[in-house]
């Protein structure tokens, strides 16, 4: 017999695995884990030993799972799915989800959006805690760096579970402080722009400014729409932004009608390998009802 078939894989080696796969760091899997890295490590030079093959390849980047480390913490999945649904049979009140949920989104849809939809969801749901990650890059579902992203797209990934939300509207402001009530090619050539840096080099509101003023050259660059709100309200210039965020503001004026260039759609996504988890499955329910986007 060789090593593969004698070595007796625990649900614990699976846990390691798991958790190392989505993470691709010792400190990170331990932490997700509640373990030291150390012992994060043995675990995984333990398996690999007993199983004859290396699980996992170290760079640079972090450890890098084989095609067999990712098999593994496919049934890692299954496994944590079914103590999930045997930690639910036993709660008290069966309507309460409990654990943590990893959310990811932009600073501008967590704060517009998704924060105050979660205040109900709070009262509803007690036991719930949430990892709120607010980033321009899209957090791998498929690892399970979140459950659940939140995310403006025409074109979400195919392999993700999606909800339409509804259309993501944009306008020109500028702040009440700021003196500006109009927009006109003048204005446009003399006021101070305020717009996404190389960080968003393809947002729709940067590649309809740069079609229709070519010749304008922001004033200030940000690395977030939510830091153009902010600053278009303390009067420093004009920014083109969601009319959801900006509605909600009494410092700021809209100087254009909406603008069907900037356009684009609002998606909740999951993977579908998630969406059956009772916390997964009860914030995703809830948040596609309450994503208010008018």
């Amino acid at each position: 017999m060789n090593a593969e078939t004698q070595y007796k894989l625990s649900a614990a080696d699976l846990e390691v695995v798991l958790a190392l796969a989505r993470t691709g760091t010792l400190a990170d899997a331990g932490e997700r884990l509640s373990l030291d890295a150390s012992t994060v490590f043995r675990t995984i030079q333990k398996v690999e030993k007993g199983l004859g093959q290396r699980l996992f390849e170290r760079t640079r980047a972090g450890y890098l799972p084989s095609e067999l480390a990712l098999q593994l913490a496919g049934h890692g999945e299954q496994v944590e799915a079914q103590l999930e649904a045997a930690r639910s049979v036993l709660q008290l009140q069966p309507e309460q989800v409990s654990g943590t949920l990893r959310i990811t989104t932009t600073d501008t849809v967590l704060h517009g959006l998704v924060a105050p939809a979660l205040k109900a969801l709070q009262a509803s749901h007690p036991l719930l805690g949430f990892d709120l990650h607010a980033g321009n890059e899209l957090a791998s579902l498929t690892r399970r760096d979140a459950d659940i992203a939140v995310r403006a797209t025409k074109r979400p990934p195919q392999h993700l579970v999606g909800k339409h939300i509804g259309p993501i509207r944009v306008a020109l402001y500028a702040g009440k402080k700021g003196g500006i009530q109009r927009f006109d090619d003048t204005v446009a050539a003399q006021a101070s722009w305020i717009a996404p840096d190389d960080a968003l080099p393809e947002h729709p509101s940067v590649v309809w400014r740069k079609k229709h003023f070519p010749k304008v050259a922001p004033r200030y660059r940000v690395n977030s729409i939510l830091t153009v709100a902010e600053l278009v309200a303390q009067g420093l210039g004009i920014g083109l932004l969601p009319v959801f965020l900006a509605q909600r503001r009494v410092d700021l004026t809209q100087l254009t009608e909406v603008l069907d260039e900037c356009q684009t759609e609002l998606w909740l996504l999951t993977h579908n390998e998630s969406r059956h988890l009772r916390r997964v499955s009860a914030v995703y329910g809830y948040l596609s009802q309450n994503l208010l986007l008018e």
